[in-house]
């Protein structure tokens, strides 16, 4: 069965950091002649994934997350939590268990986090505790998604995919990265719980 990878806010070229065999992309624009079976229109701040459940073995999002608001509050006074109802919607459309999520965010304290007005929600290194085993933090504010973390680590924005396990060198060079501030975008790679 071939699989599946969904990439939120795509723009007009989605990325596959795992190589999956069917690619698909979400974003507030639909390129021009794109595919309407693989490219969707959606305003995730207001809208749902549009997707079945369970549909996607992968997800990533690149540049996407630190543009959710945390909060809206809408013409009649209700309000919403995007990011919550976002990080419930990936959980919906991963297969469970063992769906991933690939999300690369710029975050606190590097300034590429503040630098682009529309960055509205800003990351840390502890945010994703909200979402993953075993605290699961956002349950008070909606969250029923379950995820285990594999990976937060700072990674190089230019990087399609970060790989597991380094060696020595590599661990090196990520060191010395990190020392001198070139490692400016947190990564989190996720795996869905049932």
């Amino acid at each position: 069965m071939p699989t599946r990878h969904l990439d939120l806010g795509c723009g007009p070229v989605p990325r596959n950091p795992y190589a999956a065999d069917e690619l698909y992309g979400v974003d507030l624009r639909v390129p021009d002649g794109a595919d309407p079976g693989r490219f969707r229109r959606a305003n995730l701040v207001l809208e749902p994934i549009p997707s079945g459940d369970d549909h996607f073995d992968s997800l990533s999002a690149y540049d996407f997350i630190e543009h959710m608001p945390r909060l809206v509050v809408l013409p009649d006074g209700t309000t919403r939590l995007p990011f919550v109802e976002l990080m419930n919607e990936i959980w919906r459309v991963l297969k469970k268990p063992g769906g991933l999520l690939y999300a690369v965010t710029p975050a606190w304290p590097r300034a590429e986090a503040f630098v682009d007005p529309t960055h509205v929600n800003i990351i840390t290194e502890r945010t994703h505790r909200y979402f993953t085993a075993p605290e699961f933090g956002a349950s008070i504010y909606g969250f029923h998604g379950r995820f285990r973390a594999l990976r937060v680590q700072w990674i190089r924005k230019r990087v399609a995919y970060e790989a597991p396990n380094p060696d020595l060198v590599q661990r090196l060079r990520s060191a010395l990265d990190i020392v001198k501030r070139r490692r400016l975008h947190l990564l989190w790679e996720f795996e869905a719980l049932p």
